[in-house]
């Protein structure tokens, strides 16, 4: 059986939500869903599955909060060009 590796996908889930945004969201969210499965098939050490998931949660509010800063930025971007700032 394969230990889990849940501390890491929380640490990169966090780090998603803090600094590094989609940089280490996405791996978050990909480790966490991968060693979840693994975990539901036995071949994991089942032992870490909260913060595995707690890790993939963090990468997905992560993922969706950069996409949203970024969708903001380019909106006021564009508002700003269009009012001649």
């Amino acid at each position: 059986m394969k230990p889990h590796r849940g501390t890491l996908i929380l640490i990169l889930g966090i780090l998603g939500l803090v600094c590094c945004g989609i940089f280490t969201a996405i791996p978050a969210w990909i480790m966490g869903s991968a060693d979840l499965k693994e975990m539901d098939a036995g071949t994991m050490d089942p032992e870490g599955r909260g913060i595995t998931n707690a890790g993939k949660i963090c990468g997905m509010v992560g993922c969706i909060l950069t996409i949203v800063v970024i969708v903001v930025q380019v909106a006021f971007g564009g508002l700003a060009i269009l009012t001649g700032m």
